[in-house]
């Protein structure tokens, strides 16, 4: 399946529901239902052809960063919108052997010479619109998602990059077909697409989003890929993928006449070839809490993700959430969701110390934070963060709210051995900048306008304001639970900024509320992130409302849907519990590689 949201989408790799029989039955891959129980491995995307191709490393002996890397490729070509070669992401990665989780930051990265005033108009010194900026080369970071494959590969694969990207390039080559989100897509950008004759070429055929059932084919990227396969990653960083990508940023290829107009002008950007032969990935050491007696590891700076939730739930972990009301455990998911926010908001960047990020997360904090909130009445929303300088319940004297989101793609993925990997990959808005690189078939980010264009904090400072080769801010929350040092569950979840709340709320609803993991994915959402009103789905809204508004819980207008998230759990004796959403985004699908033994 295919997912949109409106200002900025993400899209989780659902698995595409495909259950493989073992490697000696010799079957081939059919679509199945959003939950799948069973044995040797699972993997988890939007696609089905990229869940395919997954499985199917799987099945060949390969690992489940062999089968995330692959399927991810697959991706790049189905989901062109969501993930690419031009994006970034964040990779967490269990170790079975080891018993160790670790990271790999791909986010993208800043030019050099970006300041704190890129996304400033000189002309009247004001911020860009959002759209204008996005729709630049202002907004095109140096891409990580390449770089992030290879790593893993190395570290933690057994099949060599080159490999991995061949089932993707001949996916591009053969074509898949067009299926209504996909169109909608296309049409919602039309008019951003239609600016430059590069994508326009693949997206817009004749001048109109493809028809749903046409088969689209990207000759283009199947060569660069095989290119990259050839050649490795150099040629991207350091050769001629990397200085068309220059080329594109610093020289956008506009179509002198559109078929649709646009309300702004193009800007260029000052992307340049030693930003891609500079950049690196990081391994940042995973955020760690405790939660009932489980160990929670996410992703750290520059994703807030982690931050967030491991506050959230230290938060809640003051209160035994089994034993309170439906209507009072929602309340203390909501106010542990604004506390968090704020604190996000006020102190979470690419470059926030490690001791603040580690008192973020820890139980002293926690009993700081969850003082303030009243069973019997909500807080009043924006809340101040807390001080960090202090103790007891003060809350700090500046600060305010910060609404983002971005376009991105989350996968599950574990293997006969035990590894699994949860994947977040992204090019931010649902498709990114709008600019094909001429010649190479994949879009690039926009992911520098996850910046704040100016300051968010009052007289304290931002620390997301753009800077020279900076990394920005992200919700991204791919998410491993371990129990008594093995894996319990691993989750995430699209949605911008609501990624956060969705990880939290399933994590929650498993945990604590007593649901199976379906129960717990299917589960009406709601999210609450230190703004005035909460955002919910109809359904959360018509069940837990009343009750929640009693206590002075104040509702924004109801979203369809929030997320669209993946999940595996893991059971006794080996046992795999592959879940996506059911009804969200019309559904998403869930496979294993063996039904039974």
């Amino acid at each position: 399946m295919r997912f949109s949201l409106a200002l900025a989408t993400t899209v989780t790799l659902a698995m595409t529901a495909v259950t493989l029989a073992p490697a000696s039955a010799n079957a081939h891959a059919t679509p199945n239902g959003p939950t799948a129980v069973g044995f040797g491995g699972a993997v988890s995307t939007v696609d089905a052809t990229a869940t395919a191709v997954g499985l199917d490393v799987l099945r060949r002996g390969g690992n489940a960063v062999d089968a995330a890397v692959a399927a991810a490729a697959t991706l790049g070509v189905t989901e062109p919108f969501s993930a690419g070669i031009g994006g970034g992401g964040f990779f967490v990665y269990y170790d079975a052997k080891r018993h160790t989780v670790s990271t790999i930051d791909g986010r993208e990265s800043g030019p050099a010479t970006m300041t704190e005033t890129t996304f400033i108009d000189p002309a009247d010194g004001l911020p860009y619109d959002f759209q204008e900026a996005r729709v630049s080369g202002l907004s095109a970071g140096t891409p990580g998602t390449l770089a992030t494959w290879e790593a893993a590969s190395r570290k933690w694969g057994t099949r060599p990059l080159g490999a991995l990207l061949l089932p993707a390039a001949k996916v591009a080559d053969r074509g898949f077909p067009v299926d209504a989100t996909f169109r909608q897509q296309v049409a919602d950008n039309a008019a951003q697409f239609a600016q430059f004759g590069s994508t326009s070429e693949i997206y817009l055929p004749g001048g109109a989003p493809p028809a749903v059932g046409s088969t689209l084919r990207n000759p283009d990227l199947a060569d660069t890929y095989r290119l990259i396969a050839r050649r490795g990653t150099g040629v991207f960083y350091r050769g001629p993928i990397g200085a068309d990508i220059v080329r594109t940023v610093q020289h956008p290829p506009v179509d002198p006449t559109p078929s649709v107009p646009w309300a702004y002008p193009i800007r260029p950007g000052d992307l340049r070839m030693s930003d891609l032969a500079h950049y690196q990935v990081r391994y940042p050491a995973p955020t760690r809490s405790g939660y009932r007696g489980l160990t929670v590891y996410g992703m750290s700076t520059p994703s807030s993700g982690g931050t967030a939730v491991s506050e959230a739930l230290n938060i809640l972990e003051k209160t035994d959430l089994s034993k309170v009301t439906m209507t009072q455990a929602l309340h203390r998911y909501l106010e542990s969701s604004a506390l968090s926010f704020a604190d996000r908001n006020r102190y979470v960047g690419a470059y926030t110390p490690q001791p603040v990020l580690d008192k973020l997360i820890s139980d002293g904090w926690a009993s700081q934070r969850a003082c303030q909130i009243n069973p019997d009445r909500a807080l009043t929303k924006p809340v101040p963060p807390g001080d960090i300088n202090a103790t007891g319940c003060t809350p700090a004297p500046v600060g305010g709210p910060v609404e983002q989101g971005q376009s991105t793609t989350n996968l599950t993925v574990a293997d006969r051995w035990g590894n699994v990997v949860e994947y977040t990959l992204t090019i931010e808005q649902t498709g990114g900048n709008a600019m094909v690189v001429p010649g190479r078939g994949f879009l690039l980010n926009n992911e520098l306008t996850d910046f704040n264009f100016t300051g968010t904090q009052g007289s304290a400072p931002d620390p997301n304001l753009p800077g020279p080769n900076k990394r920005p801010r992200s919700s991204m929350s791919p998410t491993i639970v371990l129990k008594d040092g093995k894996p319990f569950l691993a989750a995430g979840s699209p949605g911008g900024a609501t990624i956060i709340t969705t990880v939290l709320q399933i994590l929650v609803n498993r945990i604590d509320l007593g649901m199976t993991l379906p129960e717990a994915m299917a589960a009406p959402r709601a999210s609450q992130r230190n703004s005035p009103g909460i955002q919910a789905e109809p359904a959360f809204h018509q069940q837990y409302g009343p009750g929640l508004e009693a206590l002075g819980h104040t509702f924004g207008p109801d979203v369809a849907e929030l997320g669209a998230a993946t999940a595996i759990e893991f059971t006794r004796h080996g046992g795999l519990i592959a879940t996506a959403e059911p009804v969200r985004r019309g559904g998403g699908s869930a496979g294993v590689l063996w039904p039974r033994r």
